[in-house]
């Protein structure tokens, strides 16, 4: 975040959302981010993860556009934003395979990161990316991390957005983020 002639520039977000379900509960929380979020925020959700190829290190990721798509937007954002689910106590294939893909690269060093769970019984996979993230160097905002009760809400963003202590829940999260930079 900075400034350009006495104006502040935006925080700029990237949101992963860890599957790849239409109906995503993750992509869901992540789309009332965005209609919640304040001017100073913009926030942009990623919809390559199931573009990525496997993760092989053979390949040159280099060579590879979705990685290099994905590996440029983290490193032109201020904050990371993940959102993923839990799938037999574990992160999400498509998660992981992304993730994988962004070890052998600088797009997580210092790179300040948010983690968001839409199920607060779901501890295994957030304690794994948590491991994952700061193995790779990242800045979680521990303040900002958030697990929401959404599983079994039957919500949509929009209802997300609405609902008062989860819109009170998101605004204070990404007051957290504006706090940390």
């Amino acid at each position: 975040m900075g400034y350009n002639g006495g104006m502040q520039t935006p925080i700029t977000v990237f949101a992963i959302a860890g599957s790849l379900r239409a109906a995503s509960l993750n992509l869901a929380l992540l789309r009332a981010i965005t209609q919640l979020a304040p001017a100073e925020f913009t926030i942009r959700i990623d919809t390559g993860l199931g573009h990525l190829p496997l993760f092989n290190p053979d390949l040159d990721a280099d060579s590879l556009p979705a990685v290099t798509a994905m590996r440029d937007a983290i490193l032109a954002a201020d904050v990371l934003m993940l959102a993923s689910p839990e799938y037999a106590h574990g992160v999400s294939g498509p998660m992981k395979n992304a993730l994988d893909w962004m070890v052998s690269n600088t797009s997580f060093i210092d790179k300040p990161l948010v983690l968001l769970n839409t199920s607060p019984r779901a501890t295994h996979a957030q304690a794994a990316l948590r491991e994952t993230v700061l193995t790779m160097s990242a800045r979680l905002i521990d303040d900002a991390c958030i697990s929401l009760p959404l599983l079994g809400s039957g919500l949509d963003a929009e209802g997300i957005a609405a609902h008062p202590g989860l819109r009170q829940d998101l605004l204070t999260m990404l007051q957290r983020i504006k706090l940390f930079l």
